[in-house]
């Protein structure tokens, strides 16, 4: 099965390495403005398949794009000196009407996942440009948050971060609710699990794993310019679920009504398969995660209304 990559950068082609590293899609194709860094990423990656999986990885146009099953959007322009956040909202919505429009003139029926940052208002930005039903358009949202929500509380209680069953949800960003009051280890509610095990969730362990989720991207900004792994392998995971109609429950974004914000993308708990996505969980939560989620949405829906 093809998956299509517009934007050959560092989360583009960490995505396209962590797809042939798990054997995800048959074909990958790479597309980029700058053709020959598509290109030297495709080879680069293809050197890794006589290790991995026969993924086939190359660089192509849009045209190349025919009859793929999903097209992850990693492309956009980097904020400039003294540019506001709705500025660089605003030449980032004008790039993706470009983009998106070429995409959609050669696969139609594709699934689109965005990546772009800010990616919740971005992916709103595209399923308004593509026309496309909400549940057709994804964001990464808080894949990558809930991820490393779970990696610090495995950390903790010294168990596999898989066995660990808790969401961030909201905004990809500083305003994301992390729902501590559901969190479950196995079958377990997770204080009591905690203290079964004799790592008790003390108020000063939770404001550190609260700091480690929401700060974590600046921590790796500041050491090394950006990220890419965490959310190469984010994304690597949402396709799996959509080429192999997985029902998978994955924190992604997508438009629709969200505690009474009406039309907003952000984070939920949402089932991911062939089509998409086609459910929509709301967990219960404590009345201050609920607000905070309110609260999130509402901040998305006023950004996504200024753009226009």
């Amino acid at each position: 099965m093809k998956i299509g990559i517009v934007g050959a950068g560092m989360v583009g082609s960490a995505a396209a390495f962590a797809m042939v590293m798990r054997g995800i899609g048959s074909r990958i194709v790479l597309v980029d403005l700058d053709e020959k860094r598509a290109q030297a990423e495709a080879e680069d990656i293809a050197h890794a398949v006589p290790f991995a999986h026969p993924v086939m990885v190359e660089a192509g146009g849009y045209e190349d794009l025919a009859g793929a099953a999903v097209v992850i959007l990693a492309a956009g322009v980097s904020q400039k000196p003294g540019e506001t956040r709705i500025q660089l909202l605003s030449r980032n919505a004008a790039v993706f009407e470009a983009v998106v429009g070429q995409v959609m003139a050669v696969a139609p029926d594709a699934i689109l996942l965005v990546a772009s940052n800010p990616v919740d208002i971005m992916g709103q930005i595209t399923q308004r440009i593509s026309g496309l039903a909400p549940g057709r358009v994804i964001g990464s949202g808080t894949i990558l948050d809930t991820a490393r929500f779970r990696w610090l509380l495995g950390r903790h209680l010294g168990i596999a971060p898989r066995s660990v069953h808790a969401y961030v949800l909201g905004e990809h960003g500083d305003s994301e609710v992390l729902a501590w009051s559901n969190a479950r280890v196995g079958s377990v509610e997770l204080t009591s699990f905690a203290a079964q095990v004799g790592a008790a969730l003390t108020a000063d362990v939770r404001a550190q794993i609260d700091t480690g989720v929401r700060r974590a991207a600046y921590t790796i900004i500041e050491g090394k310019g950006a990220t890419w792994y965490g959310i190469g392998a984010g994304l690597a995971r949402i396709v799996n679920a959509v080429i192999a109609d997985e029902q998978a429950v994955l924190s992604v974004s997508c438009v629709s009504d969200v505690l009474g914000v009406e039309q907003v993308a952000c984070s939920l708990p949402r089932v991911v398969g062939r089509d998409g996505v086609v459910a929509e969980l709301m967990p219960d939560l404590s009345p201050e995660e609920t607000e905070g989620m309110r609260a999130s949405a509402a901040m998305l829906k006023g950004w996504v209304e200024e753009v226009g």
